[in-house]
C-alpha cells in the first residue's frame, strides 16, 4: 500500500518528499548564494504542502550545478562547518523538516569531494557522506573516504546515503543496509541515457538488500540544452516500485515507508533473504549456514590486490580522455587562487 503518495499515512510510516530540482547554472559566488536560496524555499515551501515530507531528499549536483568548467573553482565550493549548509540547517530547524543535501565540499590540497548530508529536523547535521565511486572518468572528485554512514531518522528509520554512480556497484547498497540501513536514498544529477540502468539498480538494490530505496535526479536542461532526467523513484522491499517520477523539473514526487516492513522482512523472509543468506550459506544442510567467504574478488579486494582478467586492457584510467587531464592536473586545477598582494 502506498497511502495514495503519503496522503493517508499509515501507522510507523514515514513520507519522503523527493525534489526533481531543476539543474542549477552556478558560475560566479553570486550563483551559488542564490541555489541555496532556492533551496531553503523549497524547504518552507513543503512544509506547508499536503501531505507535508518528513524527510525531503534533493538531487546531487542540485547546489553547483551540472558544469564541469566550475566543479573545482574553490570560490564555489562549500565546508560542511560553512555558510550555506548553516542556511539549509536552519531552515530545516524552522521548518521542522528532515533535508538530504548536496554539496561539493573543500578538500585542501587534493580534489573536491562530491559529498551529501542529512540534517534532521531542528538542524542537526545527523549523517556526512562522501562519494565512494566518483564518476570516472567524467568526475574529477576525490573518492570518498568516510565509508557509508548509517542514522536514524523518523519512524524508525535508519538512513543511509549513496550517491548517482555508488548505485550502480551493487556493495554499496550492500553495505548500507549490512550497516543496518532500512532505507537507502539515492541522489544523482544523471541524464536520459541513464534511465533504464537507475530503474533497475534501484530495484534490485532494494530487493537484494530487503531496504527501501529512495532516489532522485536533477530535471530539466542545464546551459548547454542536455536535459537531465528527475526520474524520482521508491521502491519497496521486493523491488516493487512504489511510486515514480517524470521528467518534470521542480516535481516533488512523494512516496510513504513504513520502515518496520523492512525490518520484519529481514528477520521473518526465509527464502530470498538474501543478505542473512550471504553469510548463511546452504543453512537447510549446514547448521547455522556456511560462514566462509567463496569470493576470490571480495578476498582480493580486501587484501589490496583487487586485479581483473583484464586488467591491462582497460583504456580508460584517468581523465585524460574527458578533458580533465591526469590526477595532478586535477589536484592543480583544485588549489585555490593566489591571494592578491599590495606588492
Amino acid at each position: 500500500m502506498t497511502g495514495l503518495g503519503g496522503l493517508n499515512p499509515s501507522p510507523g510510516g514515514m513520507v519522503l518528499g523527493l525534489v526533481q530540482a531543476a539543474v542549477p547554472i552556478v558560475t560566479e559566488p553570486a550563483d551559488l548564494a542564490a541555489a541555496v536560496d532556492r533551496i531553503t524555499g523549497t524547504v518552507m515551501g513543503a512544509r506547508r504542502a499536503l501531505p507535508a515530507p518528513e524527510l525531503l531528499v534533493f538531487p546531487e549536483y542540485s547546489l553547483h550545478g551540472l558544469d564541469p568548467s566550475t566543479w573545482l573553482d574553490d570560490r564555489l565550493l562549500c565546508d560542511v562547518d560553512g555558510p550555506e549548509v548553516a542556511k539549509l540547517r536552519a531552515a530545516c530547524a524552522e521548518a521542522r523538516i528532515w533535508g538530504c543535501f548536496s554539496i561539493m565540499e573543500r578538500n585542501p590540497g587534493r580534489a573536491p569531494y562530491n559529498t551529501g548530508i542529512i540534517v534532521d529536523d531542528i538542524g542537526e547535521l545527523r549523517l556526512h557522506y562522501r562519494k565512494l565511486h566518483p564518476w570516472v572518468p567524467a568526475e574529477p572528485w576525490h573518492p570518498g573516504d568516510l565509508g557509508i554512514p548509517v542514522c536514524d531518522g523518523p519512524a524508525g528509520s535508519r538512513l543511509a546515503l549513496i550517491i548517482c554512480h555508488d548505485g550502480m556497484l551493487p556493495e554499496t547498497a550492500r553495505e548500507a543496509a549490512y550497516r543496518g540501513a532500512n532505507v537507502i536514498l539515492r541522489t544523482a544529477g544523471y541524464t536520459y541515457p541513464i534511465q533504464q540502468a537507475w530503474r533497475f539498480t534501484n530495484q534490485g538494490n532494494a530487493f537484494c538488500n530487503l531496504a527501501y530505496t529512495a532516489s532522485v535526479c536533477l530535471a530539466g536542461p542545464d546551459g548547454a540544452g542536455i536535459h537531465s532526467q528527475g526520474e524520482a523513484m521508491v521502491c519497496d522491499v521486493d523491488g516493487t516500485v512504489l511510486e515514480q517520477g517524470d521528467g518534470t523539473p521542480g516535481r516533488i514526487v512523494t512516496a510513504e515507508v513504513v520502515p518496520a516492513r523492512a525490518d520484519e522482512a529481514r528477520r521473518g523472509w526465509g527464502v530470498e533473504n538474501n543478505i542473512y543468506q550471504l553469510g548463511h550459506r546452504g543453512y537447510s544442510a549446514v547448521e547455522g549456514g556456511a560462514t566462509d567467504c567463496p569470493y576470490t574478488y571480495v578476498q582480493d579486494l580486501a587484501a589490496g590486490r583487487y586485479h581483473l582478467p583484464w586488467e591491462g586492457q582497460v583504456r580508460h584510467t584517468d581523465g585524460t580522455g574527458a578533458g580533465l587531464g591526469t590526477p595532478a592536473d586535477v589536484r592543480a586545477a583544485a588549489r585555490p587562487a593566489a591571494m592578491p598582494t599590495d606588492d
